[in-house]
């Protein structure tokens, strides 16, 4: 069946309207339900290329023309920072028609690792990781290789090491250490072989940490003009060479700041996923190991629309194929009846002997939001295994089995895990509550 062209002349005129920016586009069937999420350039360009007459989607994704009734975009100040809203939006939603960005892929992060005594610069997609504790972290980038190029570029001005040797400012030994190939062709002052004192590299370190900070536009100015003179004496070769590096450290403006929550699976606190669901086991007093971990969180909007998600862990890890978010519809603003509705919703089938529930239930609240979920599981044939709620603030676990609540030190790595899996929880449903916000204040 053809798409419905009075539909999409509406929608071409709704597009062609939008603001000149850059920015992401959802676009969504009749039910409000999301079909495919991408970025722009330009919104009205790129959208109102959707429903041309003459569109031509692809073989994958000519089929979602005949579903699309409506879209909502959310304008960017940058293209880059589209790229990163894109990559969200992309792994909380799952589109139907979207087959890339929907795996466990992150945009990668350049962390210094400043409380070494001689800091190293590395490029990873996980700047928690035990050994970045405490490391100054730019980022997410949204070009891997333009940030791998300027890396190269840059350690021949501020020499930096990138190896991963533990070198310590009283070790004697390191006279006798033979360095590396990038101390002779002189892209690393060598302090694996106390070839410079702790203070020079700091130094260096602090030169290359402000240079980050910068616009960049004297050494820009400069390569610019070299790479002029290369052209006009006819080395392309090096001119072409300096066209790259000019482009790739014009990149390192195209990043966000990780304490933007762009990437929450990669910046999120480290926790030893093996670790904490064995802390978590005997917490709990459980007789097999804990494999399967589901979250449950509501979230308001201002008294207005209440949504819930639910979030799950295997072994330690988000799986997120199922993840899931729930607009609640019989409750405004009551977080125990949100909580029995998503509960309900989520496990009557298990409740039912259909499937197999998740070993542990984690449900955010206090004792009110646990009783309010076992009331649910009450009159089921088949009951969890174990449901337990993580209150805010104290931190307590409280459980189905036990009257008082479990108070745990704060690095207990089971209590780590219960609050990783919370907060994901907590992010997942936040984000789509922020969606509807902004639904209703564009009045879209």
């Amino acid at each position: 069946m053809p798409p419905n062209t009075d539909k999409l002349a509406d929608l071409l005129e709704k597009a062609r309207a939008l603001p000149k920016t850059p920015g992401v586009y959802l676009m969504k069937d009749a039910q409000g339900r999301v079909l495919y999420v991408g970025k722009a350039a330009k919104l009205p360009d790129r959208v109102s290329s959707y429903f041309i007459p003459s569109a031509d989607l692809g073989p994958k994704k000519q089929p979602m023309l005949d579903l699309i009734d409506d879209f909502d975009v959310i304008a960017c100040e940058v293209e880059w920072e589209a790229l990163l809203t894109e990559n969200r939006l992309i792994k909380d939603i799952h589109p139907r028609f979207n087959t890339s960005l929907t795996d466990d892929k992150t945009f990668p992060y350049l962390v210094i690792t400043t409380r070494d005594d001689f800091p190293g610069v590395f490029i990873t997609r996980e700047p928690t990781a035990p050994q970045y504790k405490g490391a100054k972290v730019f980022g997410p980038f949204t070009s891997v290789y333009a940030l791998r190029e300027s890396i190269q570029l840059l350690q021949r001005v501020f020499k930096f090491r990138t190896c991963s040797l533990d070198i310590r400012d009283g070790d004697d030994s390191r006279r006798y250490f033979r360095p590396c190939l990038l101390y002779p062709i002189k892209q690393c002052t060598a302090p694996c072989a106390d070839k410079i004192t702790q203070a020079d590299y700091r130094a260096d370190i602090d030169r290359f940490i402000k240079f980050l900070g910068s616009k960049r536009s004297v050494m820009l100015r400069e390569m610019r003009q070299d790479m002029k003179q290369a052209s006009e004496d006819q080395q392309y070769e090096l001119a072409a060479v300096l066209r790259d590096q000019v482009h790739a450290l014009e990149k390192l403006d195209d990043r966000g700041k990780h304490t933007q929550g762009w990437q929450p699976e990669a910046e999120s606190f480290y926790v030893d996923p093996r670790k904490g669901l064995e802390s978590l086991r005997k917490t709990l007093n459980l007789d097999s190991p804990i494999r399967c971990v589901e979250c449950i969180d509501i979230a308001h909007l201002q008294g207005g629309e209440t949504v819930g998600s639910k979030v799950c862990f295997v072994d330690g890890k988000p799986f997120k194929n199922e993840y899931r978010r729930y607009k609640i519809q019989t409750a405004a603003n009551d977080d125990y009846a949100a909580i029995r509705e998503v509960v309900s919703r989520r496990y009557r089938d298990a409740g039912k002997g259909h499937e197999l529930y998740p070993d542990v239930i984690i449900i955010d609240g206090g004792l009110g939001q646990l009783h309010a979920a076992l009331a649910v599981f009450e009159p089921l044939d088949v009951k969890p295994p174990m449901v337990i709620s993580l209150a805010k603030k104290e931190e307590l676990i409280y459980t189905q089995a036990q009257s008082e609540p479990i108070r745990l030190g704060r690095q207990n790595a089971g209590l780590r895990l219960c609050q990783a899996i919370r907060d994901e929880a907590h992010r997942f449903a936040q984000h789509y509550h922020h969606l509807l916000r902004q639904k209703k204040v564009m009045g879209q």
